[in-house]
């Protein structure tokens, strides 16, 4: 099969983003299952350049515990001390340097990246912190390296962000879309915010593995033909 005739469903996302995590188990787990018939990819969006400034840890961590109770296969710990990310760029960068040894390898990188955050305390937007995951995704670190090295990982994610941006409509995340530019409802419950505080929450669709049969709608969807379109691929 041509690979440029499969359909395609993309999640745009933040490494910063609790629910970007629990939408990336979701769907990483359901992709495996339409290998070969529709290809799942994550494309960077990093809100820092999409709002001036990167995530908030105070409304970060108001919501991280909000994701936590709705996706029990994600992986949550608290995040203590002062090494916090000041920026998820070098993170993005890192996973399209992980995407050019293809899809399984991107797909691996980066729920890496989310679950060593979330789940582990790491400082993400550390460099040496990023190639510990590459060596434990076991990933060719000489190549990895390379890309890394080359400045090309950075005009990509640049790139993209501006695409998701100005040719998709992508405004926040997780942003589902198809490759026609058509929008998809995540199943998640998001929360309301006044002046930097949760003063509520969207009613909840599902939890864990009860929201499957929704993501694999997501896949029928794409596979029905709507995910097939002009492609920009940058990664």
């Amino acid at each position: 099969m041509n690979d440029r005739l499969i359909p395609e469903l993309w999640e745009w996302a933040e490494y910063y983003c609790p629910w970007c995590y629990i939408a990336a188990v979701r769907l990483h787990r359901v992709a495996k299952e339409y290998e070969g018939r529709v290809t799942f990819r994550t494309r960077p969006f990093p809100l820092e350049l999409a709002h001036g400034e990167a995530a908030p840890r105070d409304i970060l961590q108001q919501e991280w515990w909000l994701a936590a109770i709705q996706e029990p296969r994600a992986v949550f710990a608290p995040y203590r001390g002062d090494d916090w990310p000041t920026t998820t760029l070098p993170a993005f960068e890192a996973a399209w340097c992980a995407a050019q040894q293809g899809p399984v390898a991107a797909m691996e990188y980066d729920l890496r990246v989310r679950r060593a955050f979330f789940g582990e305390a790491r400082n993400i937007g550390r460099p040496q912190v990023l190639f510990d995951l590459a060596r434990e995704a076991e990933l060719d670190l000489t190549r990895f390296q390379a890309q890394w090295e080359s400045g090309a990982a950075r005009a990509a994610v640049l790139a993209e962000a501006t695409l998701g941006r100005e040719r998709y409509g992508v405004r926040g995340t997780p942003t589902l879309t198809l490759a026609d530019g058509t929008h998809l409802k995540v199943p998640i419950a998001f929360p309301r915010l006044e002046n930097r505080r949760i003063v509520g929450i969207s009613k909840l669709p599902c939890v864990g593995a009860g929201c499957d049969e929704a993501i694999h709608s997501l896949f029928e969807r794409a596979l029905a033909g709507h995910g097939v379109g002009a492609v920009e691929a940058t990664t």
